[in-house]
């Protein structure tokens, strides 16, 4: 989660001139992996988390190199990339800070807008291609030990692939934290959820020197940082992404005011006032008001 003491933040007067952005905020990943000039990074990158050869990927198109001009207008705030390969095959990647309860379905509504958006009245179903989103999250979602999982549309009972159009991963951050009792420690795809969850210029340096790839990334990372506007509209993200998990976490304190009044008033003329306090956190006079 962001952490407003976090050395990325810019929260204050001036810059930092040793400040860097934070690769987690989709804004800045998308700064690096979805502009046309840095495509053999998201070559890396989607070689690594698809686990296929980097030529797999030689001819992508990007589908959405704009960057939002309006932030606000998108409170989950989400800014996805858009890939179409030679093989005219989607990909989709989303980076999501929030934490987010309807994921899976909130996923597979998105992945059948993309699979949709290939044919028009009147198209045969041949035409339709492989669709597959990469969802890189920053809460655990999936109760397995692994960080990175892949979904298909499977048979129960023998795992036969009904087929191969439908693919969906999920990359978890908080995971990497436990990565020694994980079944996945040697996934390529760990290197770079590392980077992206760097928690310091130190952290991406010591995994820029161990993988090239990553190298050219933490560059690119390093240009951007050092770009007034892009600072500017990295602090309007984080406003943003803060404002929300302040939202969120209202309305989630005051759900639980409402169930313990609900709890009280079933509780009233069971038991005294001094009580049915002690057992919902209510104040007696906060109990006694209920009576009238």
């Amino acid at each position: 989660m962001i952490n407003k003491d976090d050395k990325f933040n810019i929260y204050g007067s001036g810059y930092d001139d040793d400040f860097i952005m934070s690769p987690k905020v989709d804004f800045v990943f998308k700064l690096i992996f979805g502009d046309e000039k840095n495509k053999d990074v998201l070559v890396a990158f989607l070689s690594a988390a698809l686990k296929l050869p980097k030529e797999e990927f030689k001819e992508i198109k990007l589908l959405n190199t704009e960057l939002l001009r309006e932030f606000k207008e998108d409170k989950k705030g989400i800014l996805d990339i858009r890939v179409k390969t030679k093989k005219n095959e989607h990909i989709d990647i989303e980076i999501q800070i929030l934490p987010t309860e309807f994921m899976a379905e909130r996923t597979l509504f998105y992945w059948s807008k993309m699979y949709n958006s290939q044919i028009s009245p009147g198209d045969t179903y041949d035409k339709l291609k492989k669709c597959i989103t990469i969802n890189i999250v920053d809460f655990e979602r999936i109760p397995l030990d692994k960080i990175h999982t892949r979904f298909h549309v499977i048979e129960d009972d023998t795992l036969y692939k009904l087929t191969d159009v439908l693919e969906i991963h999920f990359l978890e951050l908080p995971k990497l934290a436990k990565l020694d009792s994980l079944k996945d420690t040697d996934d390529p795809i760990l290197e770079w959820l590392e980077f992206i969850d760097a928690k310091s210029k130190e952290g991406m340096e010591m995994l820029a020197e161990k993988n090239e790839n990553i190298k050219t990334a933490y560059e690119i990372l390093q240009r951007v940082s050092k770009s007034k506007e892009a600072r500017m509209a990295y602090e309007a993200r984080q406003a943003e992404i803060m404002d929300q998990l302040t939202r969120e976490k209202t309305a989630k304190e005051e759900g639980k005011i409402e169930e313990r009044v609900a709890i009280a008033k079933n509780l009233i003329g069971l038991l005294d006032d001094e009580t049915i306090a002690i057992k919902t956190g209510l104040s007696i006079e906060e109990v006694r008001g209920l009576k009238n």
